[in-house]
Parts: C-alpha cells; structure tokens; sequence
C-alpha cells in the first residue's frame, strides 16, 4: 500500500535530534518496499534561536524561524507538520496559526495513554519553567516528579553533552542516578522530554521505573496519523 501523505519536520533543534527522528520513523513505517515509505520533507534550520534562553532570560525569540520553517514545509507540499523539539512546543500555537494545515502535539502524544499516578520528568528548564508537561499531566490526573535543581543543572548538562557530540550512552550512565532518585521521590515511569536525552538507551538502563520516550511517541502518532489521513491504518 503506498501514502500519499507527505510529513513536514521542523528540524535543526537539534540536528541529531532531527536525523533521529528520520530514522526511527523510516524503522517505524509499516512498509514492505521503498514506494510504501513516507514522504518526509525536512526542514533543518539550526539557526532557531535558544528555546530555553528565549523562555526564560527574554533571548531572541524563535517564532520567525518556526513559522518560516513550517510555512516553507507546507508550501513544499507538506500535510501535516510534526516537531521533534520538546521545548519549542511552547510555540505550538504560534507555528498552528501560521499555517492552514495541522501540526502534532508531542507533549500530548508523550503523556497519552499514560496509566501511571506519577511520572519523573527529564528536560530542560525552559520546557520545565514553561509548565507543557505539567498542564498536560495535570488533565490527567498525574503527577509529576521533578529533579532537585542540583539534578536539573545535571539534566542540563548532560544534554549539553549530547548537542557537542558525547557518546549517548555515556550520558546515559551520568543519568541513572538522577532517575533513581526521581524513583526515590515516587516516580513510577520517567518521561525523555527532551530530544537529546532520546538519544539515550533508557530502556538499557539500571533502572525500576518506566521509560517513556517522546520522540519514540511522536514516531508512533506521525504513522498513525500519515496512514489515518490516508485510509489506511498502521498495523
């Protein structure tokens, strides 16, 4: 069965993160041969000003370039939008009033489904200051776990890591402690809301609780959506 849908990425936030969601999607996509696959346009614009200095010490904003990217994608024939970039979400509604086609939540992919009464979260601060998975958790009735802030200037860190290149499952190895603690304070699955800690192997992890990938979310919503849209539903 082939798609006619064609997926539009707002990329470069950042760029491995992108590259990864390319790859975890073509893996992802029910195909048995190359004409099946999705049609993926990306946008990667590594130019997108600092989501988190943005939010939290009034930087530069990064709405122009999102708007742009998505008005770009969808003028190149995209369908729907998708974004992998936890922290931008915070301009969802922006990038969705810019464009006459529909644009996915990864916050409320992330959380659906979640059947637990506590989760840890893994982020960065302009993602944790701005409330996205709090206000999504809190509909639902689940709470949510907080790192200490000597844990969260960690969390910062290690995703600085990922962005300059360390290996993934070396930062990895720096989190574990951080995610047993949000264990020790009740978190009974942690959530990578963050795209560089998706580069991490958590289910490789010494860890008790669930983990639960955004990016691998926003994966599984974007084939659902793309074979929804064209009759057709992903086994």
């Amino acid at each position: 069965m082939t798609s006619s849908m064609t997926v539009g990425v707002l990329g470069g936030m950042g760029s491995a993160a992108a590259a990864e969601f390319f790859q975890r999607l073509v893996v992802a996509t029910p195909a048995a041969s190359d004409q099946e696959h999705l049609h993926v346009l990306i946008d990667n614009d590594p130019s997108v000003p600092n989501r988190t200095n943005a939010i939290l010490h009034g930087g530069p904003s990064p709405v122009p370039h999102l708007t742009a990217m998505a008005r770009r994608l969808e003028a190149a024939g995209a369908d729907f939008l998708v974004m992998p970039c936890n922290t931008a979400h915070v301009y969802i509604s922006e990038i969705r009033a810019s464009v006459s086609i529909p644009a996915l939540d990864m916050i409320g992919e992330a959380v659906a489904g979640i059947d637990r009464a506590s989760i840890g979260l893994l982020a960065t601060d302009g993602t944790i200051r701005s409330g996205l998975y709090q206000d999504a958790c809190d509909v639902r009735g689940i709470r949510v776990v907080l790192p200490g802030p000597e844990d969260q200037r960690l969390v910062m860190a290690a995703i600085g890591e990922v962005k300059r290149g360390k290996e993934p499952q070396r930062v990895g190895e720096e989190l574990v402690p951080i995610v047993r603690r949000l264990e020790r304070d009740g978190a009974e699955a942690v959530i990578a809301g963050c795209t560089e800690i998706s580069l991490v192997d958590g289910a490789g992890m010494p860890i008790d609780c669930d983990w639960i990938d955004a990016l691998d979310r926003l994966v599984e919503a974007t084939v659902r959506h793309a074979w929804k849209r064209h009759g057709k539903e992903a086994e």
